[in-house]
């Protein structure tokens, strides 16, 4: 546990809220079954970020599943990552497909997705998907399968 604590920064600590968006904030620890596939799964319900062109509010819920390898995203540092895109400036589109490629970059898990479900503007609901399966394993092969097959 004391090896645990040594990797993660923010857990059991006061929480700053930063307000610029901030991938510098996620952290990671083991996984102690690295030679498992299991499903890991956040749901992120009050996710807000802002219109580039308006500055506008946006919100939506953010899920994000992914099959880890080697390390795991801490879920306090999750917390605050998506929490600094409160005042960022992004369509609904860039701010999935930045959630994977940060959290890609931080893990490099095998798999991930991850599907914004944002509330209408306009009388219009966007639900931009991304995904990702590592190349060249038959992750790659899920990745294409669930794009191909999202509904």
């Amino acid at each position: 546990m004391a090896e645990l604590k040594e990797q993660l920064s923010l857990l059991g600590r006061k929480t700053t809220y930063r307000q610029e968006y901030a991938p510098d904030v996620l952290e990671t620890f083991d996984n102690k079954h690295p030679e498992n596939d299991y499903w890991v799964r956040f749901n992120c319900p009050e996710f807000t970020s802002v219109c580039p062109i308006t500055g506008q509010p946006d919100f939506a819920e953010i899920r994000i599943s992914y099959i880890p390898d080697q390390k795991m995203v801490e879920s306090k540092s999750l917390k605050l990552y998506l929490f600094s895109f409160r005042n960022h400036g992004a369509f609904h589109e860039d701010c999935v497909n930045i959630i994977m490629k940060d959290l890609i970059k931080l893990m490099q898990p095998k798999y991930i997705e991850v599907t914004g479900f944002f509330t209408p503007r306009g009388g219009i609901s966007i639900y931009p998907y991304a995904n990702y399966g590592r190349p060249g394993s038959k992750y790659e092969k899920l990745a294409e399968q669930r794009l191909l097959n999202h509904e």
